[in-house]
């Protein structure tokens, strides 16, 4: 049983890998390599898979109990917490346009500065003062990295840079809202709710700033048939992300989910400048070990404050 059970969840951080880094690289092919240019089209079809492939996961399929929604208030805090999200994958998206995935990735790791910053501003929580000393290197790291990053774009920059405070202040804010026991939703029931709120935000988005993006993409299909699979399958991948994210938070501990996390974006690292061989230098590679050992040792701190 024992060894069944270590089978299962080496299957379970395989799948969540692979769809992370998988939906992290088609995304890049799309928006940079394919020149499929709306990132917020591209956002609202993983939103609108989500939101269809959750209610089958919860209704359906009975993956979890389904938690209702028990107030307005709680649904204003939800939709509070929907908008910040779209924000983030947003940005994150179009941030791949213009940065390489590699480069992406090592920014993306900053969110625990980010959010022990808001953690502290919103709630007043002081960390032990070797917690802070470990954010550091976590951002003396991007420094160095975006110093040494052939591809550096520094509107790509800018964007990636807020796409990764609006991750960690969603986070916070979450911890904030739905801290009450009545109130607390699992990760699944919360994206059941989330993620339709967030095609009612994209909807409008997308249709005023990416402008008949519905009748190019379909231009695209007559062109190219491939480019309906490649959404297809790229929606559906996003869906699955945060399900495997889910199933790998309940059949292993917080420690392990944080080791595995840290790991999982160098392995995304070398995968990318495997696939689309973007030109890397020494220089940025040291800064982007630094910043994920300066996360190491955030969490470890952390761990040991508690």
């Amino acid at each position: 049983m024992k060894g069944k059970s270590r089978l299962f969840t080496i299957g379970l951080v395989t799948s969540w890998y692979s769809s992370n880094i998988g939906v992290l690289l088609l995304n890049k092919y799309l928006l940079s390599n394919y020149g499929f240019k709306y990132p917020i089209f591209l956002t609202m079809c993983h939103m609108t898979a989500c939101s269809l492939l959750s209610y089958i996961a919860i209704a359906w399929m009975k993956m979890v109990p389904m938690q209702t929604i028990r107030s307005w208030v709680q649904l204003m805090k939800i939709a509070a917490l929907s908008f910040i999200f779209c924000i983030s994958v947003v940005f994150g998206n179009i941030s791949l346009r213009y940065l390489p995935v590699s480069f992406n990735q090592a920014i993306g790791a900053t969110t625990p500065f980010f959010t022990a910053v808001f953690a502290y501003l919103m709630t007043f929580r002081r960390e032990a003062w070797l917690t802070y000393l470990t954010l550091v290197p976590v951002v003396t790291g991007v420094i160095i990295a975006s110093g040494g990053e052939p591809s550096f774009h520094l509107f790509g920059f800018i964007i990636c840079i807020a796409a990764t405070a609006a991750r960690a202040l969603k986070s916070v804010l979450q911890g904030i809202l739905l801290s009450s026991e009545g109130e607390k939703l699992n990760s699944m029931n919360l994206l059941l709710y989330m993620a339709p709120i967030a095609v009612i935000f994209l909807l409008p988005a997308t249709l005023i700033m990416e402008d008949n993006v519905v009748g190019i993409t379909l231009a695209l299909a007559r062109d190219d048939v491939k480019i309906i699979w490649y959404l297809l399958f790229n929606s559906a991948l996003a869906y699955f992300v945060n399900l495997t994210n889910f199933l790998v938070t309940k059949h292993t501990s917080a420690l392990t989910l944080q080791v595995l996390g840290n790991a999982k974006g160098a392995v995304a690292v070398v995968v990318s400048i495997l696939i689309f061989r973007n030109p890397v230098s020494v220089t940025g590679m040291l800064g982007y070990s630094l910043t994920v050992m300066g996360v190491i040792l955030y969490s470890e701190a952390k761990k040991r404050s508690k």
